[in-house]
């Protein structure tokens, strides 16, 4: 998953040579910390070191740049949410690693809480942009799918009733995500989230098999 920008690694002035995925990481932090609109190529060149002919030659535009980081970003973070879904852990466990993953990005100990890049970006981009509002669509696709692939596993293994609907659960906990995400930005404080979070696994888990049918 990508590093909370609020301390990237930023090189100083235009190196001989620069790594993509670094150059990336730090766009990615400059769109975090401003907003697409918010932030200028010269702003982008800063953080990444790299003059605007070369970040041309690199990744396009500022707006295919900013498309790249949100594929980025998704393909990150959906894979840290699997990850931590699919250790040998009871549903509670599993849920309680995966929101722990996105409490820790989006509401770090040092620094501004700055939310979900996806989220708290490209909201507002996606009024207006067609590509940037699929990107924010699948994005948040990508998440109920991999919340409801371990929720169907927890149904099938017993842990959910019968009853229980992997499809509606995975949104619930997909919604709590990006309420956590707005949240964290707008200043509430990492015990109340974590306090949510509780209240969010309790409801998720509500309906394990040992409640009855």
């Amino acid at each position: 998953m990508a590093k909370n920008p609020n301390s990237p690694s930023r090189p100083r002035g235009r190196p001989r040579a620069y790594e993509p995925e670094v150059a990336l990481q730090n766009a990615m932090g400059a769109f975090w910390q401003n907003g697409y609109s918010g932030t200028s190529l010269d702003a982008i060149a800063e953080a990444t070191g790299m003059n605007r002919p070369s970040i041309y030659a690199a990744f396009g535009d500022k707006r295919s740049l900013y498309l790249t980081t949100l594929t980025r970003y998704v393909e990150g973070g959906g894979a840290a949410i699997s990850a931590a879904l699919d250790q040998p852990l009871p549903l509670r466990e599993s849920l309680r690693s995966a929101f722990k993953i996105v409490l820790n990005l989006y509401c770090p100990n040092e620094g501004t809480p700055l939310g979900c890049f996806l989220v708290c970006t490209a909201a507002a981009e996606a009024v207006s942009d067609a590509d940037v509002r699929s990107a924010l669509y699948e994005g948040m696709r990508s998440v109920d799918q991999v919340f409801e692939n371990r929720l169907r596993r927890a149904k099938a293994e017993g842990e959910l009733q019968a009853k229980a609907d992997p499809v509606l659960l995975a949104r619930v906990a997909s919604s709590v995500m990006h309420s956590l995400a707005l949240r964290s930005r707008a200043g509430d404080a990492r015990a109340e989230l974590a306090a949510t979070v509780e209240q969010a696994i309790t409801l998720l888990c509500g309906t394990t098999a040992s409640d009855g049918e």
